[in-house]
């Protein structure tokens, strides 16, 4: 059950000082937060698009939850998240078990050990999730970053003649793999981009809340530009990613237990390290669904 909140605790944010987040420090999160205090978090989100919130190891599922709804109605977790069914009935419907542990054998939840491409969560979807708030409960002692790109600035640094080459195109997103490249249930395993089933965006969107110009890219594998030749959508896609992941527009998460990440998916993507598959890494997800106007 969350606590009463503090409402006199102003959050501190101290940003990274890389190309995006920043930790925002003096509240818990199973407290019943503040006006105030959802406030300044929402500002500091929509400011430095990635949130690192430390030192929650007291945070349960709920109140992981209840903190997640300040920003938009929930998700629930997908029907084919991955995991044992026993493990995921006992937790709220909108938390998601991220996980490489086995139990007899049976994963308790999804994504397992291995590397997650770079990515925007679910951009094969007409209308992509707003964001999404991790927990990590057991890390392994090397491994499994996080890295986010800040897909303003990706945008932003594009040479002008790229700039002007991508207005008013888009891009197919595949919706046949999930981020660990497993093939979904019911997908064919297309080679074809042109023949990429999944939903089409601006490779230029404008930000729902701050109004700000980024880059739209979702995934790499099988995306595709209508009306360019495949050569041509290929060599465009790949200087559009090679830009948008270099170093200086990314910073990586190291993780401790009772790390809480929230990401803006709308103008970030993401991806993970592989770690070894003897260590023990569990997380819980809530994902902020799409609002209307995104």
């Amino acid at each position: 059950m969350n606590h009463t909140a503090d409402i006199s605790v102003v959050p501190s944010v101290r940003p990274t000082g890389a190309a995006l987040g920043a930790d925002v420090e003096g509240i818990d999160l199973n407290d019943a937060l503040s006006a105030e205090q959802v406030t300044a978090v929402k500002a500091a989100w929509a400011q430095h698009q990635v949130l690192r919130f430390r030192g929650q190891q007291s945070l349960d599922v709920q109140g992981l939850a209840a903190f997640s709804r300040h920003f938009g109605p929930l998700d629930r977790r997908p029907t084919a998240s991955g995991g044992m069914s026993s493990v995921h009935d006992a937790l709220p419907p909108e938390i998601t078990v991220i996980s490489n542990v086995k139990v007899e054998g049976k994963p308790l939840g999804a994504l397992g050990d291995g590397e997650a491409v770079w990515h925007a969560d679910m951009t094969y979807n007409p209308h992509p999730p707003k964001g999404a708030c991790l927990y990590a409960v057991e890390v392994p002692p090397a491994g499994g970053n996080t890295h986010f790109s800040n897909m303003y600035l990706a945008y932003e640094t594009l040479p002008e003649e790229l700039k002007q080459q991508i207005e008013g195109l888009s891009c197919v997103h595949d919706a046949s793999r999930n981020s660990a490249g497993e093939l979904r249930l019911g997908f064919a395993d297309n080679t074809d981009p042109r023949q990429t089933v999944g939903a089409q965006h601006p490779l230029v969107a404008v930000h729902a809340v701050t109004g700000r110009k980024c880059l739209l890219l979702g995934r790499r594998r099988n995306a595709y530009v209508p009306g360019l030749p495949l050569e041509q959508s290929e060599a465009l896609l790949d200087r559009l990613w090679a830009h948008a992941t270099q170093p200086q527009l990314t910073w990586t998460q190291v993780w401790s237990v009772g790390d809480v990440m929230m990401w803006d998916n709308s103008c970030t993507m993401h991806r993970r390290d592989s770690f070894d598959p003897a260590s023990r890494r569990l997380m819980y997800r809530t994902q902020i669904a799409a609002s209307v106007a995104s």
